[in-house]
């Protein structure tokens, strides 16, 4: 497949940059495969499946936006396109196979290929993650949102609400401490997945990177798959971080 055919947005932007201590990143918000891609060949339920985006990641995104006073760059292709979390050398930036699901439309890609997809959908979105962490105040935080299915490769996940880092663990644990104390949700650290999986691609490009705080937030999607789910998460995680932000803020402060 032609390395051309992926000239559409690779993100959207929420919200106004510059103005809160947070900044939001939604890479697997969209479902979207572009028309002249032929679906990856895969079927329609494939295409709304958890392989082509994070069900309800984006709703709840764009809740805590408002929440937070937070810009918001969310992605604007399937993951199965091209998973902006990944760089370019990951071995699954464009899956052959996720999960269950196998995708025609990747088997046997051409570096080229792999190479034009990159180019036209990892590098204007994170572009784009950078210009907006550039406009943020000095003490904003970074925020990605995901989620997860309750059942993978046959095996149930319990947790309910995971704070991954990459390296830098202090408001992923900020966030679990909090959260244990509230009792509502199942909260871990690193769960259901960690660094090692090579999840954290975003977290250390423009959190680690620039020496600033950050976790990557996952939800089980049973939790968020209605619009009205999402925003009750939502409200909820943004007390989260609204508390853990302060309370890391006031420890770096000696308080």
């Amino acid at each position: 497949m032609a390395a051309d055919v992926w000239g559409w947005p690779a993100a959207a932007t929420y919200g106004e940059p510059g103005q809160g201590a947070f900044v939001l990143v939604c890479e697997h918000a969209s479902s979207f495969i572009p028309p002249n891609a032929d679906d990856l060949g895969l079927s329609q339920k494939a295409r709304l499946s958890h392989a082509a985006w994070d069900i309800g990641a984006l709703d709840v995104a764009m809740r805590l936006s408002q929440r937070l006073r937070a810009p918001l760059v969310a992605g604007a292709v399937s993951r199965l396109v091209y998973d902006c979390n990944r760089p370019l050398e990951a071995p699954d930036n464009i899956p052959a196979r996720s999960e269950i699901y196998d995708v025609p439309g990747n088997i046997d890609i051409p570096q080229e290929c792999r190479q034009g997809r990159y180019d036209q959908i990892h590098t204007p979105f994170h572009d784009t993650v950078t210009r907006v962490m550039d406009a943020a105040p000095k003490d904003a935080v970074l925020v990605t949102i995901h989620s997860f299915t309750p059942v993978y490769n046959g095996e149930k996940r319990a947790v309910e609400i995971g704070f991954l880092s990459h390296s830098d663990r202090r408001l992923a644990q900020a966030c679990v401490t909090h959260e244990r104390e509230r009792g509502r949700f199942l909260a871990d650290l690193d769960e259901p997945y960690s660094a090692s999986d090579g999840v954290t691609y975003t977290l250390q490009k423009h959190g680690d990177a620039r020496g600033i705080a950050n976790v990557m937030i996952e939800v089980r999607n049973d939790l968020i798959d209605t619009t009205m789910k999402a925003q009750t998460v939502a409200d909820h995680l943004a007390g989260t971080l609204i508390t853990a932000k302060r309370a890391l803020s006031a420890r770096e402060q000696g308080q």
